[in-house]
């Protein structure tokens, strides 16, 4: 009996945790400060009237290392095209020290200098409570906030998911999409996308 119904409860448990968002698009963005790479505390609501994309950052897994890569520049591409129209970029560490992906703000810096990468700023949550506030379970998972401070997408990068960077070439880029159709006054087509990429490295 107690195996049998042990493997009722398992699939409805997992597709209930498949289906749950943290935080409901067409909801505020929970508020959140952080320190950032240049030891200066960002707070998320400074930033209301603006879009504002988070993007959960680990440079050792390699699903980041592929938008990364320099011969691409799939995330960089993305950071330069949306801040120069305005966008805020806040790249989020949520890798606890001594996991993969832990950055001291030096090194991130350091990173940003390598990588030709053009965040915003990158934040510091070795705590994990920014994460799990937004339940970001991948690197990279990717979310936007417009400027009234509502949640509008959050999922993957991209519809492409191998960490291969020449899948880069034919993916459509949710970030980049909902971005556009943002801007121009139009609903987000695919608000919601199964993000992909390593768990985040939490506490």
């Amino acid at each position: 009996m107690f195996r049998r119904a042990s493997l009722f409860i398992v699939p409805l448990f997992i597709l209930f945790a498949l289906s749950a968002q943290a935080v409901e698009n067409g909801t505020l963005a929970p508020d959140f400060t952080l320190m950032d790479n240049n030891k200066q505390e960002r707070t998320l609501s400074d930033y209301r009237d603006q879009y504002v994309v988070l993007e959960w950052l680990n440079h050792g897994c390699p699903f980041v290392k592929k938008h990364y890569k320099m011969s691409y520049q799939n995330m960089q591409g993305l950071q330069k095209e949306f801040t120069s129209k305005g966008v805020v970029w806040l790249s989020i560490i949520s890798s606890a020290e001594g996991k993969q992906g832990f950055m001291t703000a030096e090194e991130a810096n350091e990173a940003i200098r390598e990588k030709k990468a053009s965040p915003t700023a990158i934040l510091f949550d070795p705590e994990g409570k920014v994460g799990r506030l937004y339940d970001a379970k991948v690197t990279p998972h990717m979310y936007i906030i417009d400027p009234e401070g509502k949640l509008i997408y959050q999922g993957a990068i991209d519809d492409k998911s191998s960490f291969r960077a020449a899948t880069i070439k034919k993916a459509n880029n949710y970030v980049r999409i909902s971005l556009n159709e943002a801007m121009s006054g139009q609903p987000v087509s695919n608000p919601v996308t199964k993000p992909y990429g390593c768990s985040v490295k939490y506490k």
